[in-house]
C-alpha cells in the first residue's frame, strides 16, 4: 500500500479501537487474548506506545533506541481522548517525516527496512490487532480488513521472521497462502529464514488473510486454519526466538 493509505487505516483502525474501548460496561473485563491484562491494560498499552513511537520518529535516524513516554492518564474518562491524541502524534509525525526517512526500529537483523515507511506498516498491524482483541472482550470480533489483512501477512513474515537468523532446526520452506489468492513463502535454514515466492513448500497454512495475520499473532490457534504437510515446522516457528 501507499503511505498515506497506511497512515488513512491507522487513523480508522484507531477509531475502531476506541469504539470498542467506549462499547464495554466496564474497564476492568479481562481480555482474553492478552493473559492477565484487563480492558484499561490494553487501553494503555495501546496508547502509550503510539506516543512513543511518534517520539521515536520525532527523533529522527540518529536515534539509538526506542522513546520513552509518560504514562496514561488514571482517570477512565480521560482515555478516549488521551488514546486519540495518541494517535494524532503518531501520525503527524509520520507524515511530517515521510516514507523514506531513516528511522531506529527492533528489526534491525530484518527483511524490513529501517524506515518510518516500516515503522507505519507495523503500527498498522499493531493497532488492528489490538482492536480485534478489544472487539473479542466484548464478544464481537470483526475479521481484520481484507486490506490490512494482507498487508499484515508480508509486513509480520518479513519483520519477525525472515531475516539474517539461525534457524536451528532441519532445513524446510513453509507458506501461507490467503484465500484472497494471495501467498508467502519462507525458507528456513541455519544460514538466514527468506521470504520468497511460493515454490515447493514442506507445509502450508490455508485461510483468510485476516486469519492467517490473527494465526502469525498468536490470536487464533493453527487448527482454525487448513494445513498442509509436516505441521511440525509451524509448531516450531511458533515457539523460534530469532534473537536466540
Amino acid at each position: 500500500m501507499e503511505f498515506p493509505e497506511v497512515l488513512r487505516l491507522i487513523d480508522e483502525r484507531s477509531t475502531a479501537f476506541r469504539a470498542a474501548v467506549a462499547a464495554a460496561p466496564g474497564f476492568d473485563v479481562q481480555v482474553p487474548t492478552c493473559p492477565g491484562w484487563t480492558l484499561l491494560d490494553l487501553a494503555r498499552h495501546v496508547g502509550e506506545g503510539r506516543f512513543a513511537w511518534a517520539a521515536t520518529v520525532a527523533a529522527g535516524p540518529d536515534a539509538t533506541g526506542k522513546a520513552t513516554v509518560q504514562g496514561a492518564p488514571v482517570e477512565c474518562e480521560a482515555l478516549p481522548d488521551w488514546l486519540a491524541d495518541s494517535t494524532q502524534a503518531l501520525l503527524d509525525e509520520l507524515r511530517q517525516a515521510g516514507p523514506d526517512r531513516a528511522c531506529w526500529t527492533w528489526w534491525a537483523a530484518s527483511e524490513s527496512p529501517q524506515t518510518c515507511g516500516a515503522v507505519a506498516r507495523h503500527q498498522l498491524q499493531e493497532v488492528a490487532v489490538h482492536t480485534y482483541d478489544a472487539q473479542l472482550t466484548l464478544g464481537a470480533p470483526m475479521p481484520l480488513p481484507a486490506a490490512v489483512a494482507l498487508d499484515g501477512v508480508d509486513e509480520f513474515l518479513a519483520t519477525c521472521c525472515a531475516g539474517a537468523y539461525r534457524w536451528p532446526y532441519e532445513p524446510a520452506a513453509v507458506a501461507y497462502c490467503t484465500t484472497e489468492g494471495a501467498s508467502w513463502q519462507l525458507s528456513l535454514a541455519a544460514d538466514g529464514v527468506r521470504l520468497g515466492p511460493l515454490s515447493a513448500p514442506d507445509a502450508s497454512l490455508h485461510g483468510t488473510a485476516s486469519d492467517l495475520v490473527l494465526a502469525l499473532y498468536g490470536r487464533i490457534p493453527l487448527d482454525d486454519l487448513k494445513l498442509d504437510g509436516d505441521r511440525r515446522h509451524f509448531d516450531r516457528l511458533v515457539e523460534w526466538d530469532p534473537d536466540d
